[in-house]
């Protein structure tokens, strides 16, 4: 199969590519020159582990091409997928689908032939509906069907992730369009990976309450944390007795400061969004939204009080910045919240990250970047482990002690324990859900 991909963000690049490496022609499509040139070069513009091996060997293969022309892409496409942004619209929360519709009047104009146009991006209920409406007004005489897939990528595990799918979400309105769709996810079906084929407006529902479902476990098991932290209990063995049971599953059970990246913060906004226009509003949803944005805060008081109730003139040094380990996406990350408050009260932020630098030195102004986490730890008031990248798994915890001003230790993904910290020498302790080690007044 001949595919053209339109965008080469996240989704786009890493969608591509898995095709390319499934055996169809695949060609990437951009507008940004400089990107493409990148990528022509074998640079991959974004953090993804396994990505540029894939990219590469199927460049190499002669599979995978990259273009800023896209009539030239779409010119004999079986298949034309949209993967381009779908950011959250400014003043009421709803998917912004300028670029979706502005690709789809482009693509309009480029058919030669048949082709089924794709949506990979996540869009609201009834956008592919309106996708065809677009292309049949801008080209009449246009042969084409259009197509729902939304994708359900976990930055960090893109590639296990495409390659080995839960399930893939096909919404399609014809026999023609369905097996177009088939034939491009071959590979899959022979190895017996659910395909679930379906309506368009059903296909565009399932990626928003999967991830709405999810945002939800997230805050729910954050709020019980908190009630841990009152009652005495360990919300890491609450979580696992939870998990055992088979009807709720131990995933999206891990306590923390509260969820960020590109997908959930988004599409929680617009699930909600979809309901208020519906006249069907997501009280649930609603109420996630509010409670992990109220949890970024809580974790800024549980710093506050390990610095004595201030954080004028203390030096906090933070590991992780990025929303998760694995990535280097800034986008609605805990440490977005967090760290602009320390700053803004007059802390001296450092920042260790192993791949957060490149965005993060935009997003973040007035914190020092370094490469290690115990020169971060120099005379410092407290330490903040905020994204449990590896290399933050087995630090030497009495070095970083002996290294501190004040041996204080935030532990807002629950890596280490009260026991850890005591033995190591620090003299206050706090994490998420369990026992803390008061810290005395700062000096």
């Amino acid at each position: 199969m001949r595919i053209a991909m339109i965008g080469t963000g996240y989704v786009g690049l890493v969608s591509g590519v898995c095709f390319s490496d499934f055996g169809h022609d695949v060609i990437c499509v951009d507008k940004d020159a400089e990107k493409i040139a990148r990528l022509d070069a074998g640079e991959v513009p974004i953090f993804e582990p396994g990505l540029e091996d894939v990219m590469v060997r199927n460049v190499a293969a002669g599979r995978l091409t990259f273009s800023t022309d896209l009539n030239k892409a779409i010119d004999g496409a079986d298949a034309v997928f949209i993967a381009v942004g779908t950011p959250t619209r400014r003043g009421d929360g709803h998917a912004d689908l300028t670029y979706v519709m502005a690709v789809a009047e482009e693509i309009a104009k480029a058919l030669t032939g048949y082709a089924v146009i794709v949506t990979k991006s996540t869009v609201p209920v009834g956008t592919n509906r309106k996708v065809k409406q677009v292309i049949a007004k801008a080209n009449p005489d246009a042969e084409f069907d259009v197509a729902s897939n939304p994708e359900f990528l976990r930055e960090g595990a893109a590639i296990d992730d495409f390659m080995k799918p839960d399930r893939v979400i096909v919404g399609v309105q014809s026999e023609r369009a369905a097996e177009v769709m088939e034939e491009i996810y071959r590979p899959l079906y022979l190895r017996e990976f659910p395909i679930v084929t379906t309506d368009l407006e059903s296909a565009e529902m399932i990626k928003y309450a999967a991830n709405g479902f999810l945002a939800t476990k997230i805050t729910f098991i954050n709020e019980i944390a908190a009630l841990c932290e009152r009652v005495g209990a360990d919300v890491k063995e609450v979580a696992r007795g939870m998990g055992l049971d088979g009807r709720i599953g131990q995933h999206f059970l891990h306590a923390g400061p509260g969820y960020g990246g590109s997908c959930f913060p988004k599409d929680t906004s617009a699930l909600a969004r979809i309901g208020q226009e519906n006249a069907v509003p997501q009280n649930i949803v609603e109420t996630v939204i509010r409670v992990n944005d109220s949890v970024k805060q809580r974790m800024v008081e549980k710093l506050r009080d390990l610095c004595g109730g201030s954080f004028n003139g203390k030096t906090i040094a933070i590991l992780g910045v990025t929303f998760k380990p694995n990535t280097d996406d800034m986008r609605e990350a805990p440490s977005l919240t967090i760290i602009p408050a320390l700053v803004g009260s007059g802390a001296k932020v450092r920042v260790v990250d192993p791949q957060g630098r490149r965005e993060g030195e935009a997003l973040l102004p007035g914190v020092i970047w370094t490469e290690d986490p115990y020169k971060a730890a120099n005379n410092a008031d407290l330490l903040v482990v905020l994204t449990e990248w590896n290399e933050f798994r087995a630090l030497d915890l009495k070095k970083l002690a002996r290294r501190m001003a004040t041996p204080r230790l935030a532990d807002l993904r629950n890596v280490y324990s009260a026991k850890d910290a005591k033995r190591a020498g620090f003299n206050g302790y706090d994490s998420i859900g369990r026992r803390t080690i008061p810290p005395a007044e700062c000096g």
